[in-house]
């Protein structure tokens, strides 16, 4: 049996599943999904991996409680930027999953996972940490966070 030909660039680069959601986001089904992928790759699981998920904090900005955090994006724009991330990043990588979602969430919702595999876990958790900040920096996403029935735009991003 012949050996699967695969062009040498598209050998070396990494495995991205990268997806926007405007539904739910269970993170722990999302990685068991993901690690059924990584077991089937040639020469089987990488031996490191770094995830992160993220959710809806209860309080605002301001200290008060928060009914919902929405989050709007330019879906073209964000995708591609996401994207271009994730190859940047991910120069170490075996495989990198993120999930973000979109739209309206509540305190104590999955907003983000970001999963990363390599063979080492310095690169998988060096990439992590890249794709988190990109996200947070780089991709067009837009927070309205709603306290009392009105909604007020965030400006800027929270602090690590």
């Amino acid at each position: 049996m012949e050996a699967e030909r695969r062009d040498p660039v598209e050998a070396t680069l990494p495995r991205l599943d990268l997806q926007l959601l405007t539904t739910s986001l269970d993170p722990l089904a999302c990685l068991a999904a993901w690690q059924r992928q990584l077991a089937d790759l040639p020469g089987g699981m990488p031996a490191a991996e770094a995830h992160f998920i993220g959710r809806v904090r209860g309080v605002s900005g301001q200290g008060l409680p928060l009914e919902a955090l929405e989050l709007e994006h330019y879906p073209a724009m964000a995708e591609r930027r996401l994207q271009e991330l994730a190859l940047v990043t991910a120069q170490e990588a075996t495989a990198v999953l993120v999930r973000h979602r979109i739209g309206q969430l509540r305190p104590g919702d999955a907003i983000v996972l970001v999963a990363v595999a390599a063979d080492r876990r310095g690169p998988a958790q060096r990439c992590g940490q890249a794709l988190l900040e990109g996200l947070k920096h780089d991709v067009p996403f837009w927070k309205r966070e709603w306290v009392n029935g009105v909604g007020t735009w965030v400006e800027g991003n929270t602090p690590l």
